[in-house]
């Protein structure tokens, strides 16, 4: 494997999927086949939506709300995606008849609504909401883990000023963790076709890494590298202090600051001081691997 270059290293920051297109068609499998047909795989998808919005709303104690899918222009609602706005959200006029005509955008991200809500519904500490977000990024490289149309849930809970620690970073993703376990358990049961041995179940925990340990193990490669690496090791991670400027002078990879914490200064686990209260769980994939 060689080494890489700084320029690798900088053309590797921008964030989701894979890089190019010619790396896509180069690691997709090219004999997928679904294990469910497709009948099954629509009832399969809308019993683990449930399954995974109850567990969300269960171990975070957190309600279900609805999310706007078009903001005003003006509101100052809709989020960056990345640190200097180049990727911009969809707008256009609205409303027949109003003059001047309302400047929509539709929503790219939830964070800054989400906290909006906190207080429109009145939230206390260790009480939340869960909302299925619908946004539309049409700046967004594209391959099979990335649309320009996205579905996902988005998730907000007031905490106090004394639980903003790595202690409570952790235990919530360890409650994450035990929705999405969980959910590969309840498939499994509900259909066992999917139990397959190509395919090895989940982790029953995952392995928390700050992004300066992935660079101390491989500190000539650049991000996407490393992650591929580390996850032959731990097929389940969860990287905290995506953001921050590493010891190589770049970060991990490039956060807004609209809805990420990458600079409140923490502590490794054998104690060195490191940065960042938020980070990324990354899961090796077996499905979308071509096998060679």
């Amino acid at each position: 494997m060689g080494v890489k270059t700084a320029g690798d290293k900088r053309a590797d920051l921008a964030g989701p999927g894979i890089g190019t297109y010619e790396e896509v068609e180069r690691s997709l499998p090219d004999d997928y086949r679904s294990l469910l047909d497709p009948k099954e795989t629509q009832i399969a998808l809308t019993a683990v939506r449930r399954f995974i919005e109850d567990g969300l709303c269960r171990e975070l104690n957190l309600i279900r709300v609805e999310v706007p899918l078009i903001v005003d222009h003006e509101s100052g609602v809709n989020d960056y995606l990345d640190r200097d706005g180049s990727r911009t959200p969809i707008e256009f006029p609205c409303g027949l008849g109003i003059e001047p005509r309302i400047r929509a955008q539709v929503v790219q991200a939830a964070t800054k609504w989400k906290r909006m809500a906190l207080r429109q519904f009145g939230m206390k500490a260790g009480e939340g909401l869960l909302t299925d977000m619908r946004a539309v990024r049409k700046d967004y490289f594209l391959d099979h883990d990335h649309s320009a149309y996205v579905d996902q849930w988005d998730w907000e809970r007031v905490i106090t000023a004394e639980q903003r620690t790595l202690a409570t970073l952790k235990d919530t993703v360890r409650r994450l963790w035990k929705v999405i376990k969980g959910a590969e358990t309840f498939l499994h049961g509900e259909y066992p076709k999917l139990r397959d041995r190509r395919y090895p179940e989940l982790p029953d925990e995952l392995t928390f890494l700050h992004a300066e340990d992935i660079l101390d193990a491989y500190p000539d490669l650049p991000r996407k590298q490393r992650e591929t690496e580390i996850l032959q090791k731990h097929p389940a991670i969860f990287i905290i202090g995506i953001g921050w400027v590493l010891k190589d002078g770049y970060p991990h990879e490039m956060r807004a600051a609209d809805y990420d914490d990458w600079v409140t200064p923490t502590m490794s686990a054998d104690g060195r001081p490191m940065h960042g209260l938020n980070g990324d769980i990354l899961v090796w994939n077996p499905v979308t691997r071509r096998r060679h």
